[in-house]
């Protein structure tokens, strides 16, 4: 694969064969983010389960003490005794059978994270084929399927993210952004991390965190040293 100017720069700046410390890795991501916009930092951690198998899915939703940086769009549809609650919590959109009707139909996606109660998920599952796939559909272990609407929105807005292994066995997910600097990426990092590392599956064998990788949307990674976690 051929790679930017900017790219090959900053790849100069660290060694790739060389697994660093969680500060030292963080400090060179913000450095390698040449970008002419704020770059998003994200983790991406290969995981020792097998996900083809229930009893080693890891997955669960966690709020970041400094947010994402990214303004979170939230859709929630419910019955309209929770409708107020959600607009006051902070909601984007609100509604029910007209907004699944929408989605539906105009194949409407202007939300980042929909929420909705456990009364209306009769109705929301037919929008599966559709949600599924982009990762939008509600769930109650990442809390997105809740009676408490309205702090479900209130957590959407403050930063919580859902972690879950993709088909390789790896969990990718954004951290904040570059201009956050070192201290508060190392925050999320490690609220994140120990997220994670609670989430091992009984059924988990060997060691659990066999990688860790941090970069800039367009940037390099950069790999910290997994045995710091512990497992």
């Amino acid at each position: 694969m051929k790679h930017g100017k900017k790219y090959v720069e900053s790849r100069k700046l660290f060694d790739r064969t060389k697994f660093y410390d969680t500060n030292e890795a963080l400090d060179l991501c913000v450095a390698t983010s040449k970008a002419k916009f704020d770059e998003t930092v994200e983790l991406h951690v290969k995981l020792g389960v097998d996900g083809r198998h229930a009893d080693q899915q890891v997955r669960g939703a966690i709020v970041l003490p400094n947010g994402t940086g990214k303004n979170v769009r939230v859709l929630v549809i419910c019955k309209s005794d929770k409708v107020a609650d959600a607009e006051a919590a902070g909601a984007d959109f609100v509604g029910a059978e007209e907004m699944v009707q929408k989605i539906q139909t105009e194949n409407w996606m202007d939300f980042d994270v929909l929420i909705t109660s456990p009364d209306m998920m009769g109705l929301v599952g037919r929008l599966g084929r559709i949600l599924g796939p982009r990762g939008l559909m509600p769930n109650p272990k990442a809390g997105t399927v809740t009676p408490d609407v309205a702090r479900a929105v209130k957590e959407a807005k403050a930063g919580k993210i859902e972690y879950r292994l993709d088909r390789t066995n790896i969990i990718h997910c954004p951290i904040g952004k570059a201009s956050f600097g070192t201290e508060k990426l190392s925050e999320n990092l490690d609220t994140l991390m120990r997220a994670i590392v609670a989430a091992k599956p009984a059924a988990a064998k060997g060691q659990y965190i066999r990688s860790c990788v941090v970069a800039s949307t367009m940037g390099p990674g950069i790999r910290i040293n997994p045995t710091r976690f512990g497992v």
